[in-house]
């Protein structure tokens, strides 16, 4: 399994992307500053649909930012309506058991 690394910093994406757009090749850049060339060809076509420039295609970050949350959201809401489902489960066969010991006391 390939070794994941920490995010480029903000500032260094940026720095890449400039250099892009005045004319520097994805390929120099990988070999100048140590990134490889898909990931700066990656950070430039994000800024392009960040930026609403015609004919990008895909999820702003923002959306990106938004659909990580909704689906760790979703993922959260499952997992506790299937314990609330086993909990009423139980509760339905046992809890019978369980009423009847606390209100003899």
């Amino acid at each position: 399994m390939p070794k994941s690394r920490p995010p480029y910093p903000a500032e260094f994406r940026q720095q890449m992307i400039e250099l892009m757009r005045v004319g520097r090749s994805p390929a120099q850049l990988a070999r100048e500053f140590g990134c490889t060339a898909q990931t700066i060809a990656n950070w430039v076509a994000q800024s392009n649909i960040d930026a609403g420039v015609p004919g990008s295609q895909g999820l702003t970050t923002a959306e990106r930012e938004e659909l990580t949350r909704l689906r760790r959201e979703n993922r959260q809401l499952k997992m506790e309506r299937a314990i609330l489902s086993k909990a009423t489960a139980w509760f339905a066969v046992h809890g019978e058991k369980t009423s009847n010991a606390s209100s003899a006391s």
